[in-house]
């Protein structure tokens, strides 16, 4: 585990002391005890970083292909040997269970991997004689500095959405992780230090909005991906768009899971709790509405009741827990809120998480409503808490139509036996990622994370071949030999 009382910055290959003035607490939410403190860089300090990627593209980005690889292979092995260490720190910092953090640094590790195919995934295309004695060929190049800004919630893993295939593709890089969850990122510097990765070519930078306006308008950056709320998502795109930057930029959900009235519910109820409850609610793929179609909802609602009485709520240290904290008290009270707002609105409350025995920490239980309508502002808002809505739906036309109402597109997806009613959801949902009687449909790291509407904001998703389109630009060169 990091022993520190100031959280470092990572400038041109060296671990150094913020001169900021800012410095903020860094608490345990499962104990808000402070672990550390972080200083918000300075205005200088983000601009030094900048520079230090910028002095280091151009021999990064003339090293061999197979060369780069080789470094993601040394820092795959990496991730691999501390792989227990690393999850602890996620523990530490942001709350969730220790099974759910070691799940998240295997996740981080899929796309390490699939970065080390690197010399196939560079590949180009050809064609010879596409006219009389002229050849075409299509070549990648990286793009520059690109700058990364990731959130609270998978401090491993949304950071490897980017971090090895941005590098491996040849550019250098610019991190500013959550400031809510810094430590993570620390060690994702030591680790690519100890793989051999040249100084400069990865850095990293701390603090909030000042940081991020920073990095959006910066002239030397090339490229921002972004993970976090919708509303900020959309900021992020349109101010690094108007600055000329390439920009994928991936907001919130509401994701709908439709129980179909042939579903099976002893199986189909639990992926329910797990997609809903999982590391506390606080992920862009959970479950967040439970649609009951047809004669289902009352045992659907007695199911997910019974379930959710069976999570302990506690810290993630605990071995028993299968529910962990909330990441910040403010956040815990604007989840009460929420949860009082949708009691003055008519929905009817199951499961009422709002008292958990728990004397320290910022807990929250599983909470569930039934009867929720999509004129609540329970429905319409992304809570990113452990709170689960259940609607009614008398059919799947009716559960599509409240599906496709909301205005986010991330997850969707449907729990049943007959293939007609699949087939109709996989062609009628609005979202990009569907999963069939699965609870989270995450895509594994060799496909995109196709968020749709306010999920996502840009052409090139995150992972998968999209972001090698998205790290690189190509040039087409027609050759003509006299």
């Amino acid at each position: 585990m990091i022993a520190t009382k100031n959280v470092q910055s990572f400038i041109g290959g060296k671990f150094r002391d913020s001169r900021a003035r800012k410095v903020d607490p860094i608490p345990n939410p499962a104990t808000g005890e402070t672990i550390a403190s972080l200083p918000h860089s300075t205005r200088e300090e983000i601009n030094e970083a900048v520079a230090a990627a910028k002095q280091a593209f151009p021999a990064w980005s003339e090293t061999p292909v197979p060369e780069r690889a080789q470094v993601m292979f040394r820092f795959k092995a990496l991730f691999d040997k501390h792989i227990d260490e690393l999850s602890a720190i996620v523990t530490q910092e942001n709350g969730k269970t220790l099974d759910e953090s070691k799940g998240e640094v295997k996740r981080a590790i899929e796309v390490i991997d699939f970065a080390c195919g690197a010399p196939t995934l560079m590949m180009g295309q050809n064609l010879d004689q596409v006219a009389k004695g002229i050849d075409e060929e299509l070549t990648r190049f990286p793009v520059g500095v690109v700058a990364g800004i990731t959130p609270f919630n998978f401090p491993n893993m949304v950071p490897m959405w980017m971090i090895p295939v941005a590098i491996v593709t040849g550019n250098t890089f610019v991190m500013k992780p959550s400031q809510l969850t810094p430590l993570s990122a620390m060690r994702i510097a030591e680790l690519l230090e100890a793989a051999g990765l040249p100084e400069g070519v990865f850095n990293v930078v701390h603090g909030a909005n000042d940081a991020v306006n920073q990095l959006l308008t910066h002239p030397d950056i090339s490229a921002i991906s972004f993970v976090g709320s919708a509303t900020v998502a959309a900021y992020i795109y349109a101010t690094a768009a108007a600055n000329g930057k390439r920009v994928q930029a991936l907001g919130g959900a509401k994701n709908h899971i439709l129980v179909m009235d042939d579903a099976d519910l002893e199986l189909s109820a639990p992926h329910v709790i797990s997609s809903a409850f999982g590391n506390a609610g606080q992920r862009c793929l959970a479950g967040s509405v439970a649609v009951g179609v047809g004669k289902i909802g009352d045992a659907l609602v007695r199911e997910l009741a019974k379930d959710a009485a069976k999570l302990k709520v506690g810290p993630g240290t605990d071995p028993k827990t299968t529910l962990g904290p909330v990441i910040r008290g403010e956040r815990k009270t604007k989840l009460i809120e929420y949860i009082d707002g949708a009691q003055a609105e008519g929905a009817q409350l199951v499961s009422d998480g709002r008292e958990v025995d728990q004397k320290e920490g910022f807990f929250l239980g599983p909470t569930i409503f039934d009867r929720v309508t999509p004129n609540m502002k329970i429905w319409k808002d992304e809570l990113f808490g452990p709170v689960l809505s259940v609607v009614r739906a008398a059919d799947i036309d009716e559960a599509l139509k409240v599906l496709n109402a909301s205005t986010y597109g991330n997850m969707a997806s449907i729990f049943t036996g007959s293939g007609k009613y699949a087939r109709e959801f996989k062609r009628r949902a609005q979202a990009g990622m569907l999963g069939v009687n699965i609870g989270v449909a995450a895509p594994m790291a060799f496909l995109p994370f196709t968020g749709w509407k306010n999920s996502f904001f840009g052409d090139l998703h995150a992972t998968g071949q999209d972001s090698i389109r998205f790290y690189t630009r190509h040039k087409v060169v027609t050759t003509r030999w006299l």
